[in-house]
């Protein structure tokens, strides 16, 4: 099986000393080493320019949130325009699916919003409106059919992995806060996020990756007739 464009489970870990010897950054993470001179254990978080206040877990937990119902309501009008662009029936039908789950998992975020007596607006995910033009640019290409779903299924993945990892981490913190209800809700919408990535996983190899393959040596064929 193929696997040039599509990835699943895969992990990405990093190491770094920082050269005065103080952290030690392992997958994202920080340890501070030994020192003589003690560390400060706050960051002043209104320096200028800064817009954010993450002083508490619930804090970062209502902005994460935040972020991903602005994702899925630009997905929702993005997706009809990626089942347009599709010329296998197979990922047509993927996007049309997608689409309305992602209509439900809107409701089940404000359901999330509900438990915790906040406003679900009020935040621009810059991230998914920079993967959305990303794949926008590929239905707008030139070329085979084929090619381009490929094409298609790679924006895709990415939208799903981003919010694979959203989803993650907001249940994590609902759990932690407490919110059995909504980690409950954020579980099914994770679920349902893996389940669209695998699927896709599942076009790219048994269909479209296939047929991408075949597109040079038929146009190949069909020239030398």
């Amino acid at each position: 099986m193929r696997r040039d464009a599509n990835f699943k489970n895969s992990t990405l870990i990093h190491a770094h000393l920082d050269v005065s010897g103080r952290f030690l950054f392992v997958a994202g993470a920080s340890v501070p080493c030994l020192q003589n001179k003690s560390l400060n254990q706050t960051r002043n978080r209104k320096e200028k320019g800064s817009s954010m206040n993450l002083e508490t877990l619930k804090e970062l937990y209502v902005n994460e949130l935040r972020d991903l119902y602005n994702a899925e309501n630009q997905l929702i009008k993005a997706l009809p325009k990626m089942a347009k662009g599709a010329s296998s029936d197979e990922l047509k039908e993927a996007f049309e699916k997608h689409l309305e789950q992602t209509k439900g998992q809107v409701q089940r975020l404000e359901e999330v919003f509900e438990e915790i007596d906040e406003k679900p607006k009020g935040k621009t995910c810059q991230a998914m409106k920079g993967l959305l033009e990303e794949g926008s640019e590929v239905l707008k290409a030139d070329g085979d059919d084929s090619v381009i779903d490929a094409g298609i299924i790679v924006a895709a993945q990415k939208v799903e992995h981003y919010e694979i990892a959203g989803y993650g981490s907001v249940r994590t913190f609902a759990q932690l806060l407490g919110k059995n209800t909504s980690a409950e809700l954020l579980q099914q919408t994770l679920d349902e996020e893996s389940e669209a990535n695998e699927l896709l996983n599942k076009l790219a190899e048994d269909i479209v990756n296939p047929e991408a393959l075949m597109e040079p040596e038929m146009a190949s064929a069909s020239s030398d007739r």
